[in-house]
C-alpha cells in the first residue's frame, strides 16, 4: 500500500470517528447518563460490535467524548482569559464560562462526570463495572494542570512559583466543579451570583499577586 492509499483510509477512519462521535453527542444530550452503547449504535446506524471495534467499550468512548468536550471548555477558558480587561473581570469571566458550559449542556456534564447515574440495560452487560474515578478524575486533573501552567507563565508569586501554580490550579478547578455541581443540581442562586461569590473567594491573594516580568499578564 503507498502513502496515499494509506492517508486516504487514514482520513476516512477519522471522518468516521468524528460521525460516530457526533451520534454519540446526540443520545448524550437526549439520554444524558442513560446513554447507552446500543443507543449510540442505533442512532450512527451501525451494529454495537461496530462500535466497539472503534472505540473498545464505554470507557473507551467516554475518554473520546471527554477528550473532545474538554479541548472545547479549555478552549473558551483560554478565551476568556485573555480577554481584554481587568484581572477581576478575566476571573468572573473564566468562572462563568465554566458555569455556563455545564448549564447549557447539563446531560453532556451528568454524563461526564455521573454516568454511574444512567441504569444499564440487561442488553448492555459488558457496561457494567463501568469505573467512573477512573475516566472522570483525568478530565479534571487535566483541567487543573491547564490552569497551572496558565498561572506560572502570567503570574509572579515569588519563590516555589512552580508547586503554587499546580496547588492554585488544581485546587481552583476543585472548586468549580464541586460548586459548580451542587449549583446545577439545586439552582439555590443565580449563575451571577455564584460567579461573584466564587471570585471573592479567589481574589484576596490574586488580587495581590504581580504580573510575571515579559509574560502576557493575568
Amino acid at each position: 500500500m503507498d502513502t496515499t492509499q494509506r492517508t486516504d483510509q487514514q482520513r476516512s477512519a477519522d471522518r468516521r470517528r468524528r460521525e460516530l462521535l457526533e451520534a454519540a453527542d446526540r443520545v448524550v444530550l437526549r439520554d444524558g447518563p442513560q446513554a447507552s452503547m446500543n443507543a449510540i449504535a442505533a442512532e450512527a446506524g451501525i451494529t454495537k460490535p461496530i462500535l466497539y471495534r472503534h472505540f473498545g467499550d464505554k470507557g473507551g468512548l467516554y475518554a473520546a467524548l471527554a477528550q473532545r468536550h474538554t479541548d472545547a471548555l479549555l478552549s473558551s477558558l483560554r478565551a476568556a482569559l485573555d480577554a481584554p480587561a481587568e484581572r477581576r473581570r478575566r476571573v468572573e469571566s473564566t468562572l462563568d464560562t465554566y458555569l455556563a458550559a455545564i448549564e447549557a449542556r447539563p446531560q453532556v456534564y451528568r454524563f461526564l462526570m455521573h454516568p454511574a447515574e444512567g441504569s444499564t440495560s440487561p442488553g448492555d452487560q459488558a457496561e457494567q463495572g463501568f469505573d467512573v474515578g477512573k475516566h472522570s478524575a483525568p478530565l479534571l486533573r487535566r483541567m487543573g494542570e491547564e490552569l497551572a501552567q496558565v498561572i506560572e507563565e502570567r503570574l509572579d508569586v515569588g519563590p516555589g512559583t512552580q508547586q503554587l501554580a499546580r496547588v492554585w490550579g488544581h485546587g481552583i478547578v476543585g472548586m468549580m466543579h464541586a460548586a459548580g455541581d451542587w449549583w446545577l443540581g439545586e439552582r439555590p442562586c443565580s449563575r451571577a451570583e455564584l460567579v461573584r461569590s466564587l471570585a471573592d473567594l479567589l481574589w484576596g491573594r490574586l488580587a495581590e499577586a504581580g504580573d510575571k516580568a515579559g509574560g502576557p499578564g493575568f
